[in-house]
């Protein structure tokens, strides 16, 4: 079965940002909410933030503080597709996903996981909505 862009990712709509975890090279965002899952975001890439109307690159004084800025915020929406990646969005700003060939590190651009039914997800550089790198 071919995976349908957002069809994982839109499940965090609703759930609320309560955890950013900076790890060595990687970010983990974890989320609560209505359900008794907890989902988390781990970004191999270190995602673009944008506040408004603004965009904060993570090479940029600030951007730690803009991103643990999105706690408590809760997922208003949430946008898969080429040309785009990967993106979240809250009541402040974005975070998001869609890196440049020479800022990719690794095989791995991000994973999602968590869901009590154990649905995951891994964005890869040349698949789904990275199908452009």
């Amino acid at each position: 079965m071919a995976y349908e862009l957002n069809s994982l990712l839109g499940r965090l709509v609703g759930f609320r940002l309560y955890s950013v975890q900076f790890v060595m090279d990687y970010v983990q965002l974890r989320f609560d909410g209505p359900t008794n899952e907890t989902p988390v975001l781990t970004c191999d890439v270190l995602p673009t933030l944008t506040l408004a109307g603004q965009s904060l690159s993570p090479t940029e004084a600030g951007w730690a503080g803009a991103l643990r800025g999105f706690i408590p915020q809760n997922v208003i929406s949430t946008h898969e597709k080429t040309g785009i990646g990967i993106k979240v969005d809250f009541d402040t700003g974005s975070i998001q996903l869609h890196p440049t060939k020479g800022e990719l590190i690794g095989p791995e651009i991000a994973m999602l996981n968590g869901f009590e039914d154990r649905s995951w997800m891994v964005w890869r550089p040349g698949e789904d909505a990275f199908e452009d790198l």
